[in-house]
């Protein structure tokens, strides 16, 4: 099952950076903490009525067992959500989810396990795909830049500091998703339901003090008109729930599967973002495609 809850997280995930990006303002430098209100609240919602439908007993305290992980993840989640605000989709998707990588490495070096030849392969294609898209992207970021003379929106502006928030957001994921594979697939030190109870319920707490922020800042923010934010949110939600549940059955193959959600992202920003795909594109997406097929294979054998 760890197969099909990862592609159901990538596809959920992808779906969320989609909107993540429609509900991003450039001019406006509050969007991050808005966005994270936004999903705050949508998880808080259903990590109450998962508890209450599945008749769960949540210990506060796993909240504090599990906030290495959760702070990793808010972390760099709320650094992704200020780079969209000026850096295209298609480029800060593929960066970002080069932590799938990462992760998969390094729980290979302090947890060594044996991996089959299917489950080598397919995360190979996936990561190599992965990255290869993330320079593929800059390269043509940078050569349309110093092609065109007029002015570039700012949402798709590149420099030092817009890349330097998915690069950012790659290296704080990556040791979330360690963190996650020690947690819940390695050491097993709690289980499916709390850490995605204690997780949303953190989201919740940055949530609140986000909206006290720009209460006090006096910004208007009205959650009932963010519907690219709500839409992402609950997307993003969705995907966490079937994250949970992957990592902790195979969280060295399944983080990898994951990260391919940015080719999902891809698909959908140039089909709604208008963001243009090149015969390249269709190469390497087709490539991940390949190797997700291989990691199912793998799954069934």
């Amino acid at each position: 099952m760890w197969f099909l809850f990862s592609l159901l997280t990538a596809l959920a995930w992808g779906g969320a950076d989609l909107f993540y990006k429609r509900g991003s303002d450039p001019d406006d430098r509050y969007s991050h903490l808005k966005i994270v209100i936004m999903v705050g609240l949508v998880m808080g919602l259903h990590a109450t009525g998962y508890m209450l439908i599945k008749g769960i007993q949540f210990d506060p305290i796993e909240i504090v067992r599990y906030l290495p992980v959760s702070a990793l993840y808010i972390l760099s989640m709320t650094i992704g959500y200020v780079g969209l605000r000026y850096i295209e989709l298609s480029i800060a998707s593929p960066v970002q989810n080069s932590s799938g990588a990462m992760t998969a490495v390094l729980l290979f070096i302090f947890f060594p396990q044996d991996l089959g030849i299917f489950d080598i392969l397919g995360v190979a294609i996936v990561t190599i795909g992965v990255i290869t898209l993330a320079i593929l992207e800059k390269k043509i970021q940078n050569q349309v830049l110093r092609s065109q003379s007029q002015q570039i929106d700012k949402k798709y502006q590149i420099g030092v500091l817009a890349i330097t928030f998915p690069i950012l957001y790659a290296i704080f994921d990556g040791l979330g998703t360690f963190a996650d594979g020690i947690y819940l697939d390695e050491l097993q030190l709690i289980s499916e339901d709390a850490a995605l109870i204690a997780y949303e319920y953190t989201f919740l707490i940055c949530a609140v003090v986000s909206f006290i922020f720009l209460k006090v800042k006096r910004v208007k923010f009205n959650v009932f008109s963010e519907r690219d934010k709500g839409t992402a949110a609950i997307l993003e939600t969705a995907g966490q729930f079937f994250y949970v549940f992957a990592m902790a059955k195979n969280a060295i193959i399944a983080a990898p599967l994951i990260a391919s959600y940015s080719i999902f992202s891809v698909i959908l920003s140039r089909i709604f973002l208008k963001e243009k795909l090149s015969r390249t594109h269709y190469i390497i997406i087709a490539i991940v495609m390949l190797g997700i097929a291989v990691l199912g294979i793998a799954d069934e054998l």
